[in-house]
Protein backbone atom coordinates (compact mmCIF):
# COMPACT_ATOMS: atom_id res chain seq x y z
CA UNK A 1 0.00 0.00 0.00
CA UNK A 2 2.84 2.40 0.82
CA UNK A 3 4.57 2.19 -2.56
CA UNK A 4 1.42 2.92 -4.65
CA UNK A 5 0.47 5.70 -2.22
CA UNK A 6 3.80 7.52 -2.46
CA UNK A 7 4.14 7.01 -6.22
CA UNK A 8 0.63 8.30 -6.92
CA UNK A 9 1.16 11.13 -4.45
CA UNK A 10 4.19 12.23 -6.43
CA UNK A 11 2.56 11.70 -9.82
CA UNK A 12 -0.58 13.47 -8.70
CA UNK A 13 1.36 16.34 -7.19
CA UNK A 14 3.35 16.82 -10.40
CA UNK A 15 0.10 17.03 -12.36
CA UNK A 16 -1.46 19.29 -9.73
CA UNK A 17 1.56 21.62 -9.84
CA UNK A 18 1.34 21.93 -13.61
CA UNK A 19 -2.39 22.59 -13.52
CA UNK A 20 -1.99 24.97 -10.56
CA UNK A 21 0.70 26.99 -12.34
CA UNK A 22 -1.46 27.31 -15.45
CA UNK A 23 -4.63 28.19 -13.50
CA UNK A 24 -2.79 30.62 -11.23
CA UNK A 25 -1.19 32.42 -14.17
CA UNK A 26 -4.54 32.74 -15.93
CA UNK A 27 -6.05 34.19 -12.75
CA UNK A 28 -3.16 36.60 -12.19
CA UNK A 29 -3.28 37.90 -15.77
CA UNK A 30 -7.05 38.45 -15.82
CA UNK A 31 -7.83 35.48 -18.05
CA UNK A 32 -10.31 33.63 -15.86
CA UNK A 33 -12.56 33.02 -18.87
CA UNK A 34 -10.03 30.44 -20.08
CA UNK A 35 -10.18 28.32 -16.89
CA UNK A 36 -12.84 25.87 -18.24
CA UNK A 37 -10.36 24.86 -20.95
CA UNK A 38 -8.11 23.50 -18.18
CA UNK A 39 -10.82 21.13 -16.97
CA UNK A 40 -11.45 19.90 -20.50
CA UNK A 41 -7.76 19.08 -20.91
CA UNK A 42 -7.69 17.29 -17.53
CA UNK A 43 -10.78 15.19 -18.30
CA UNK A 44 -9.42 14.20 -21.72
CA UNK A 45 -6.08 13.19 -20.18
CA UNK A 46 -7.83 11.16 -17.45
CA UNK A 47 -10.00 9.43 -20.07
CA UNK A 48 -6.91 8.52 -22.10
CA UNK A 49 -5.14 7.07 -19.05
CA UNK A 50 -8.20 5.02 -18.02
CA UNK A 51 -8.71 3.76 -21.56
CA UNK A 52 -5.05 2.78 -21.92
CA UNK A 53 -5.05 0.95 -18.58
CA UNK A 54 -8.30 -0.90 -19.33
CA UNK A 55 -7.11 -1.85 -22.83
CA UNK A 56 -3.80 -3.27 -21.56
CA UNK A 57 -5.52 -5.17 -18.75
CA UNK A 58 -8.18 -6.66 -21.06
CA UNK A 59 -5.57 -7.58 -23.66
CA UNK A 60 -3.67 -9.68 -21.12
CA UNK A 61 -6.66 -11.67 -19.85
CA UNK A 62 -6.72 -14.21 -22.66
CA UNK A 63 -2.96 -14.78 -22.77
CA UNK A 64 -1.58 -18.26 -22.00
CA UNK A 65 0.56 -18.54 -18.86
CA UNK A 66 3.97 -17.95 -20.45
CA UNK A 67 2.63 -15.05 -22.50
CA UNK A 68 1.18 -13.51 -19.35
CA UNK A 69 4.61 -13.78 -17.69
CA UNK A 70 6.20 -12.10 -20.73
CA UNK A 71 3.54 -9.36 -20.61
CA UNK A 72 4.26 -8.84 -16.91
CA UNK A 73 8.00 -8.60 -17.61
CA UNK A 74 7.57 -6.09 -20.44
CA UNK A 75 5.17 -3.95 -18.41
CA UNK A 76 7.67 -3.98 -15.53
CA UNK A 77 10.49 -2.79 -17.79
CA UNK A 78 8.28 -0.08 -19.30
CA UNK A 79 7.27 1.01 -15.80
CA UNK A 80 10.93 1.36 -14.82
CA UNK A 81 11.61 3.44 -17.94
CA UNK A 82 8.72 5.84 -17.35
CA UNK A 83 9.41 6.09 -13.62
CA UNK A 84 13.04 6.98 -14.17
CA UNK A 85 12.21 9.43 -16.96
CA UNK A 86 9.76 11.09 -14.56
CA UNK A 87 12.38 11.33 -11.82
CA UNK A 88 15.14 12.79 -13.98
CA UNK A 89 12.78 15.03 -15.98
CA UNK A 90 11.49 16.67 -12.81
CA UNK A 91 15.03 17.05 -11.44
CA UNK A 92 16.06 18.85 -14.63
CA UNK A 93 12.90 20.85 -15.34
CA UNK A 94 11.76 21.84 -11.83
CA UNK A 95 13.57 25.18 -11.76
CA UNK A 96 12.34 26.37 -15.16
CA UNK A 97 8.92 24.68 -15.15
CA UNK A 98 6.92 27.72 -14.08
CA UNK A 99 8.53 30.12 -16.57
CA UNK A 100 8.23 27.57 -19.37
CA UNK A 101 4.53 26.98 -18.73
CA UNK A 102 3.77 30.70 -18.53
CA UNK A 103 5.56 31.33 -21.83
CA UNK A 104 3.56 28.49 -23.43
CA UNK A 105 0.30 29.99 -22.13
CA UNK A 106 1.13 33.40 -23.59
CA UNK A 107 2.03 31.82 -26.92
CA UNK A 108 -1.18 29.78 -26.99
CA UNK A 109 -3.52 32.65 -26.11
CA UNK A 110 -1.88 35.13 -28.49
CA UNK A 111 -2.84 33.03 -31.48
CA UNK A 112 -5.42 34.67 -33.76
CA UNK A 113 -8.93 33.32 -33.36
CA UNK A 114 -10.55 32.44 -30.03
CA UNK A 115 -11.27 28.83 -31.04
CA UNK A 116 -7.69 28.18 -32.04
CA UNK A 117 -6.40 29.65 -28.77
CA UNK A 118 -8.85 27.54 -26.76
CA UNK A 119 -7.73 24.32 -28.41
CA UNK A 120 -4.10 25.31 -27.98
CA UNK A 121 -4.63 25.75 -24.22
CA UNK A 122 -6.61 22.51 -23.97
CA UNK A 123 -3.84 20.70 -25.82
CA UNK A 124 -1.17 22.11 -23.54
CA UNK A 125 -3.01 20.97 -20.39
CA UNK A 126 -3.86 17.63 -22.00
CA UNK A 127 -0.31 16.73 -22.97
CA UNK A 128 1.11 17.96 -19.65
CA UNK A 129 -1.29 15.86 -17.55
CA UNK A 130 -1.58 12.87 -19.92
CA UNK A 131 2.11 12.23 -19.39
CA UNK A 132 1.53 11.80 -15.66
CA UNK A 133 -1.55 9.66 -16.26
CA UNK A 134 0.17 7.25 -18.64
CA UNK A 135 3.16 6.97 -16.33
CA UNK A 136 0.73 6.06 -13.54
CA UNK A 137 -0.93 3.41 -15.72
CA UNK A 138 2.32 1.57 -16.42
CA UNK A 139 3.41 1.78 -12.81
CA UNK A 140 0.11 0.55 -11.39
CA UNK A 141 -0.10 -2.33 -13.85
CA UNK A 142 3.43 -3.39 -12.93
CA UNK A 143 2.97 -3.07 -9.17
CA UNK A 144 -0.42 -4.83 -9.17
CA UNK A 145 1.03 -7.74 -11.17
CA UNK A 146 4.14 -8.14 -9.02
CA UNK A 147 2.79 -7.21 -5.58
CA UNK A 148 0.83 -9.45 -3.22
CA UNK A 149 -0.56 -6.41 -1.38
CA UNK A 150 -4.37 -6.44 -1.59
CA UNK A 151 -4.47 -2.83 -0.36
CA UNK A 152 -2.33 -1.52 -3.23
CA UNK A 153 -5.35 -0.03 -5.11
CA UNK A 154 -6.47 1.70 -1.90
CA UNK A 155 -3.01 3.19 -1.49
CA UNK A 156 -3.02 4.46 -5.07
CA UNK A 157 -6.42 6.14 -4.65
CA UNK A 158 -5.35 7.65 -1.33
CA UNK A 159 -2.21 9.05 -2.96
CA UNK A 160 -4.24 10.71 -5.71
CA UNK A 161 -6.67 12.18 -3.17
CA UNK A 162 -3.90 13.61 -0.98
CA UNK A 163 -2.11 15.00 -4.07
CA UNK A 164 -5.30 16.78 -5.13
CA UNK A 165 -5.67 18.34 -1.68
CA UNK A 166 -2.02 19.38 -1.55
CA UNK A 167 -2.21 20.80 -5.07
CA UNK A 168 -5.30 22.83 -4.19
CA UNK A 169 -3.63 24.09 -1.02
CA UNK A 170 -0.58 25.25 -3.01
CA UNK A 171 -2.80 26.90 -5.64
CA UNK A 172 -4.88 28.69 -2.99
CA UNK A 173 -1.76 29.83 -1.14
CA UNK A 174 -2.79 28.03 2.05
CA UNK A 175 0.04 25.48 1.96
CA UNK A 176 3.79 25.91 1.61
CA UNK A 177 5.80 22.87 0.59
CA UNK A 178 9.52 22.50 0.01
CA UNK A 179 9.12 20.99 -3.45
CA UNK A 180 12.84 20.54 -4.07
CA UNK A 181 13.20 18.44 -0.92
CA UNK A 182 9.96 16.56 -1.61
CA UNK A 183 10.94 15.57 -5.14
CA UNK A 184 14.46 14.67 -4.06
CA UNK A 185 13.37 12.22 -1.36
CA UNK A 186 10.50 10.76 -3.36
CA UNK A 187 12.92 10.41 -6.27
CA UNK A 188 15.22 8.26 -4.10
CA UNK A 189 12.23 6.20 -3.01
CA UNK A 190 11.10 5.70 -6.62
CA UNK A 191 14.57 4.45 -7.58
CA UNK A 192 14.26 1.70 -4.94
CA UNK A 193 10.80 0.81 -6.24
CA UNK A 194 12.07 0.76 -9.84
CA UNK A 195 14.95 -1.54 -8.84
CA UNK A 196 12.44 -3.97 -7.33
CA UNK A 197 10.25 -3.85 -10.44
CA UNK A 198 13.25 -4.53 -12.66
CA UNK A 199 14.31 -7.50 -10.56
CA UNK A 200 10.72 -8.76 -10.71
CA UNK A 201 10.84 -8.47 -14.49
CA UNK A 202 13.97 -10.67 -14.55
CA UNK A 203 12.00 -13.31 -12.65
CA UNK A 204 9.07 -12.97 -15.07
CA UNK A 205 11.39 -13.32 -18.08
CA UNK A 206 12.65 -16.58 -16.55
CA UNK A 207 9.11 -17.85 -15.98
CA UNK A 208 8.31 -16.94 -19.58
CA UNK A 209 11.21 -19.13 -20.69
CA UNK A 210 13.35 -16.32 -22.08
CA UNK A 211 16.01 -16.10 -19.35
CA UNK A 212 17.51 -19.15 -17.69
CA UNK A 213 20.90 -17.92 -16.47
CA UNK A 214 22.03 -17.06 -12.94
CA UNK A 215 19.15 -18.93 -11.31
CA UNK A 216 21.04 -19.95 -8.17
CA UNK A 217 19.11 -18.92 -5.04
CA UNK A 218 21.26 -16.53 -3.00
CA UNK A 219 19.37 -16.98 0.28
CA UNK A 220 16.13 -18.48 1.51
CA UNK A 221 14.29 -16.31 4.04
CA UNK A 222 10.87 -17.86 3.42
CA UNK A 223 11.01 -19.60 6.80
CA UNK A 224 11.30 -16.44 8.91
CA UNK A 225 10.28 -13.56 6.61
CA UNK A 226 8.08 -14.81 3.76
CA UNK A 227 6.93 -12.42 1.06
CA UNK A 228 3.30 -13.14 2.01
CA UNK A 229 3.76 -11.88 5.59
CA UNK A 230 2.68 -8.32 6.46
CA UNK A 231 6.28 -7.10 6.77
CA UNK A 232 7.33 -9.04 3.67
CA UNK A 233 4.48 -7.46 1.70
CA UNK A 234 5.53 -3.96 2.78
CA UNK A 235 9.21 -4.62 2.02
CA UNK A 236 8.27 -6.17 -1.30
CA UNK A 237 6.20 -3.17 -2.35
CA UNK A 238 8.72 -0.58 -1.16
CA UNK A 239 12.13 -2.20 -1.69
CA UNK A 240 11.37 -5.09 -4.03
CA UNK A 241 12.07 -7.67 -1.30
CA UNK A 242 12.17 -11.34 -2.35
CA UNK A 243 12.45 -14.13 0.22
CA UNK A 244 14.31 -16.40 -2.26
CA UNK A 245 16.10 -14.10 -4.73
CA UNK A 246 18.15 -15.60 -7.54
CA UNK A 247 21.65 -14.42 -8.38
CA UNK A 248 20.41 -12.74 -11.58
CA UNK A 249 17.67 -10.82 -9.76
CA UNK A 250 20.11 -9.66 -7.08
CA UNK A 251 22.74 -8.53 -9.60
CA UNK A 252 20.17 -6.56 -11.62
CA UNK A 253 18.71 -5.02 -8.47
CA UNK A 254 22.03 -3.88 -7.00
CA UNK A 255 23.54 -2.73 -10.31
CA UNK A 256 20.49 -0.66 -11.21
CA UNK A 257 20.19 0.76 -7.71
CA UNK A 258 23.84 1.81 -7.52
CA UNK A 259 23.91 3.35 -11.00
CA UNK A 260 20.59 5.19 -10.70
CA UNK A 261 21.33 6.59 -7.22
CA UNK A 262 24.78 7.75 -8.35
CA UNK A 263 23.38 9.65 -11.34
CA UNK A 264 20.41 11.06 -9.41
CA UNK A 265 22.38 12.25 -6.37
CA UNK A 266 25.33 13.59 -8.37
CA UNK A 267 25.49 17.39 -8.07
CA UNK A 268 24.53 19.25 -11.24
CA UNK A 269 27.40 20.86 -13.12
CA UNK A 270 27.56 24.67 -12.81
CA UNK A 271 25.93 26.55 -15.69
CA UNK A 272 29.22 28.07 -16.84
CA UNK A 273 30.87 24.66 -16.96
CA UNK A 274 27.96 23.18 -18.95
CA UNK A 275 28.16 26.00 -21.47
CA UNK A 276 31.92 25.49 -21.84
CA UNK A 277 31.34 21.85 -22.62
Amino acid sequence: MLAPFLIMLREGLEAALIVGIIAGYLRQTGRRAWLPAIWIGIFLAAALALFAGAALQLASIGFPQKTQELFEAVIGVLAVIVLMSMVFWMKKAARSLKASLQASIDAALERPGGGTATWALIGMVFFATAREGLESVFFLLAIFQQSRDALAPVGALAGIAVAALVGWGIYAGALKLNLARFFRWTGIFIIFVAAGLLAGSVKAFHEAGLWNGLQEVVWDASGWLPESSPLGTVLGGVLGYRDTPTLGELIVYLAFLAGALFVFLRPAAPAALREAR
